[in-house]
């Protein structure tokens, strides 16, 4: 029962964590192509009222007119729409899941002995303190005088994230690790419209009210913010997803694969900011971001391609005298059925991971191709809880080369 109410926790900790984060995603992508589709506005009294830029758009059988101001109106408008729930509820959600599924079961899910050798507490404390010091390091960096180089600043932001993928991917199981990674850069985007873009917002119509004239620097915090969020959402995404695929986060040098992914979404990215804006360039908008995006997506599948797990390995042997294919069931029933069978007897598993049971050699046969994959990238067991060995993997990729005989 417990087991049942965990995953019922989790679904719906998950369901709720998707709805808010495409309600934060959408308004946060669509405000980046509102602001950078912006022209100058047609009538000179706009312009005399203090509009910076405006649009025209048709949608949903109605046209529409935004118009934008610099820093703010002449005067507050009596109905102002906010845009901050969203990220909130994406954030309290995505942490609920966290602390149920990772932190509440770190042995399982957060620690590898072959990594790292940690604790489950350890594996939790050293999370926490990770996530809270990449935001105050990325603020720090934020509230420099480097803000001022935008360049620059972008580029020590994505070195900073780089060695923190390396980092986590060396203290953490590929999968926690990944996680960890999109909860990081998650982090500094709530922390940046917590902390920084509507607090910012707050003084400005505050300074309205009382008549004053607002702070513009408000403004450049708040957009400089904005710009580094969207830069993080493709890598988030990818964080969030990664979990599902074994070969990426199981992969030797994941770290590689990690920094290679999120860099690949930060440049595709990066292609539609400048295609929005394209209007300034005549129409044309570069290609070589999403040129190099997708070669470096390209390049990591080329170099996740299943190979063999090296001669080292494959000269490992049980000295066993039973035949290839019960040598491998044997292997299968010590190593994987654990969790992957109808009543599964590791802790945490309410049910077999996706719906994968290799009880019988019937069930294995059916499931030979998946089988193959995880062993053949070392993606399962997840962080090698039954510690199959080298010698082991070795044995079951040779049965499964020669056609599984049976």
């Amino acid at each position: 029962m417990t087991a049942y109410l965990l995953d019922c926790l989790n679904l719906a900790g998950r369901w709720i964590h998707l709805i808010t984060g495409i309600a934060w995603i959408g308004s946060s992508f669509y405000f980046v192509w509102l602001d950078n589709h912006l022209v100058t506005p047609a009538s000179p009294d706009d312009a005399k009222r203090g509009v910076g830029g405006e649009l025209w758009s048709v949608h949903g059988g109605g046209f529409y007119h935004a118009q934008k101001y610099p820093v703010a109106p002449p005067a507050l408008p009596g109905t102002l729409h906010w845009f901050y729930w969203e990220a909130y509820s994406t954030f309290l959600s995505g942490l609920f899941l966290l602390v149920l599924q990772y932190f509440g079961q770190a042995s399982l899910y957060l620690v590898d002995p072959a990594v790292a050798a940690l604790s489950g507490s350890e594996a939790v404390l050293l999370a926490v303190t990770l996530l809270a010091g990449a935001w105050f390091g990325y603020d720090a960096l934020c509230r420099s005088r480097l803000a001022r180089q935008g360049l620059l600043l972008g580029a020590l932001v994505a070195a900073g994230a780089a060695i923190a993928a390396w980092g986590l991917c060396h203290l953490f199981s590929g999968r926690g690790a990944f996680i960890l990674f999109g909860a990081m850069l998650g982090t500094i985007m709530v922390a940046n419209v917590f902390f920084v873009i509507i607090p910012g917002q707050r003084r400005v119509v505050a300074a309205l009210r009382e008549g004053r004239t607002p702070d513009p620097e408000d403004g450049r915090r708040g957009k400089l913010r904005s710009v580094h969020n969207t830069y993080f959402t493709l890598p988030v995404l990818f964080a969030m997803l990664s979990n599902h695929y074994a070969f990426v986060f199981g992969a030797r040098g994941n770290y590689g694969v990690l920094i290679a992914m999120s860099a690949g979404g930060a440049l595709i990215r990066l292609w539609f900011v400048l295609r929005h804006k394209a209007h300034e360039r005549g129409g044309r908008t570069p290609a070589w971001p999403a040129a190099a995006g997708l070669a470096l997506l390209l390049a990591v599948g080329v170099a996740l391609a299943p190979r063999g797990i090296g001669p080292a390995s494959a000269a490992a042997g049980s000295g066993s005298t039973l035949s290839p294919a019960a040598r491998a069931q044997q292997i299968i029933a010590m190593r994987c059925v654990g969790c992957h069978a109808h009543q599964p007897t590791v802790p945490g598993f309410a049910e077999a991971p996706k719906g994968v049971m290799l009880d019988t050699p019937d069930q294995v046969v059916a499931h030979l191709p998946q089988l193959a994959l995880q062993v053949r990238t070392r993606a399962m067991p997840i962080g090698n809880l039954t510690g199959m060995t080298d010698g082991e993997r070795s044995e079951l990729l040779d049965w499964v080369d020669h056609g599984a005989p049976r």
